[in-house]
Parts: structure tokens; C-alpha cells; sequence
């Protein structure tokens, strides 16, 4: 410890996944939503060779905000540096350093070093501080543990896929229609009831009850982050029985013939419930042909009716 106003912690966690592995899935951040429960989107500002801008989009405690940060990557020594380029009061100033340590060929230690100042160096400023820091670097380490070890095993059970049409309208159209969640109700045959709150600009939570072929109703939760008409990226937060994670995003193009609308799917596969919801027989094989053909079908039709309110509009 230096002077009073400033402090460095330091939490660690044994991984069992080789170090080369774990360094890239927290280097590479499109990976983020995947590893740490809080991330909603993650994005480059700017992108060098070892140094980068980040912008995330994270909840706490319940709500959502975003931050951007400057990281330089060493990946010859397995580190990586990142500092806020702007704090939240109490806090002045936040930075540090993942450092990952080869314990063997199959597992590493993960060491998460922290140094922050809070504003006037205020005591009880730095206490919130360090409690929050010492919550927040506990439940990160131990879901990175959880989701690294399972990112590593289930490459298998993680996959995506884009379904895309063609529109003859306007991209501000398109957008509007995927960005104006909360009228799906009376403009989407499959959505039963929907809330969308949006306090802070370009932040949404969406709540939706939808409708499945079979008439179940199902409620879903999830946060979108919405960059106008180019992309809305979404977290699924509530998930059905056969997900352990859905992320995804709506994207527009404009080409000669108009919009090309797409809407990609990520998922992780919950092995754990296949049997129950698929019957004794089912195989992983079948839970992802289930799954990609349900959210597609859910993506299709919503950019079909996008594409008529657009083709409309003209």
C-alpha cells in the first residue's frame, strides 16, 4: 500500500483449463457475455496491435450501465493491463491486471490485481470501494472458473448461426421495427405481452411473453444495447431449460436492393435438461437442432413482418 488515498488488491482462482486458453477467451472480449454473467456487450472503440478501447455494457446490482476502458494485451507473458478512462464517483481512478500462470499443461492460476484512488481520497469512499471491488473480483473469478472450464469442454455445445432477409425500405424502417420492441405486442402475432424500459439512451430491458406452436407461453428477459440503424445486441437473462447462455444481435445493412436485416444467435447447450424436455433418446445432435430451429423461427418471422412494415412505408 502506498499512501492512504490509494490502494492494490489482489484475488486469484485455479482454473482447470490450460493458461494459452484462458488468456485468449478474456482477451478476446466478444467472449465476455459468455464468461462473466454481468456483461451484456462488449465492443472496440479503437483496436491496435497490444493496445485497445473497449466499451462494456454490464449490470449492477440489477441495473445496467457502461464504461469504457484502454487495455494493452502482452500475450507473450499472458497479461493483460486495463484502466477506466472514466471512474464513477466514489471511485477516481481504476485499473489493473490479469495475469495468467501456467500451473500445468490442463490448468492455470487466474490473479486479478486491482489499484484505485477514491475522489479526495475520502476513508469511506476507498471501504465502498474496496468492498465493492472484493464482491465484484470474487463473483467474477469464480464465474470465469465455472464458464472457462465450460467454454473449454463445450466447444461442442456452443454454436451460432444468422438468418438474414432482404428488404425493399428504408434502413431507419427496419431499425425502428426492431428497436420499438415495446409495440411487438400488437405488431407480432407470437408476442403476447411485452415491457420495455429504456432509462438510460440506447439501454433496454425488454420482458416479452411469446407464444410456442404448442400455445405455451414463455416469459423471457433480456438487455439490449442499440447503436441506431446499424445494430441492436441483446443478452438473454432469463433462459429456457435447454440454454445455459443466449446472446445475440440484430444487424442492417444497406445495399442496392434496400436492407439486408439479420438476426445471429449464440448459444451454450444445457445438456442437463435434454432428456427431460426431448424425451430419453435425445441427443445433443437433437437439442440443437431443436434450439437453432425454434430461434430461428422466432428470428424469421419477426424480420418478415419488419420487412412489410418497411415495404409499407415506402
Amino acid at each position: 500500500m502506498s499512501h492512504s488515498g490509494h490502494r492494490e488488491v489482489e484475488h486469484e482462482i485455479t482454473v482447470a483449463a490450460p493458461a494459452k486458453a484462458v488468456y485468449q477467451l478474456i482477451a478476446e472480449v466478444e467472449n465476455w457475455p459468455r464468461i462473466f454473467p454481468p456483461t451484456i456487450y462488449v465492443h472496440h472503440v479503437e483496436k491496435g496491435d497490444r493496445a485497445e478501447r473497449i466499451r462494456i455494457w454490464a449490470t449492477a446490482n440489477g441495473e445496467a450501465k457502461n464504461w469504457t476502458s484502454h487495455r494493452t494485451l502482452s500475450p507473450d507473458d499472458l497479461r493483460i493491463d486495463f484502466r477506466q478512462e472514466v471512474s464513477t464517483p466514489p471511485v477516481a481512478a481504476m485499473g489493473g491486471t490479469w495475469i495468467i500462470e501456467a500451473l500445468s499443461e490442463t490448468e492455470s492460476r487466474v490473479r486479478l490485481l486491482h489499484d484505485y484512488r477514491a475522489v479526495d481520497d475520502d476513508p469511506e469512499g476507498l471501504d465502498w470501494i474496496a468492498e465493492a471491488v472484493d464482491r465484484n473480483s470474487r463473483s467474477e473469478l469464480a464465474a470465469l472458473k465455472t464458464n472457462v472450464e465450460r467454454a473449454h469442454v463445450s466447444e461442442e455445445l456452443t454454436f451460432s448461426f444468422e438468418d438474414t432477409v432482404q428488404i425493399d425500405g428504408s434502413i431507419k424502417d427496419v431499425y425502428d421495427f426492431i428497436n420499438e420492441a415495446g409495440l411487438w405486442s400488437e405488431r407480432l402475432p407470437h408476442v403476447a405481452t411485452v415491457r420495455l424500459d429504456e432509462d438510460t439512451p440506447g439501454l433496454q430491458t425488454l420482458e416479452m411473453d411469446t407464444r410456442a406452436k404448442d400455445g405455451s407461453v414463455h416469459t423471457t428477459k433480456s438487455y439490449r444495447v442499440t447503436f441506431p440503424h446499424r445494430r441492436i445486441a441483446y443478452k438473454q437473462v432469463t433462459l429456457p431449460a435447454l440454454m445455459t447462455l443466449h446472446t445475440g444481435y440484430w444487424t442492417f445493412d444497406e445495399n442496392d436492393g434496400g436492407v439486408a436485416a439479420s438476426s445471429q444467435h449464440t448459444v451454450v447447450l444445457n445438456t442437463a435438461n435434454i432428456t427431460r424436455i426431448l424425451g430419453t433418446d435425445a441427443t445433443v445432435a437433437d437439442a440443437r437442432q431443436y434450439v437453432h430451429n425454434a430461434l430461428s423461427t422466432n428470428s424469421r418471422a419477426t424480420l418478415g413482418h419488419a420487412k412489410d412494415f418497411a415495404e409499407n412505408r415506402r
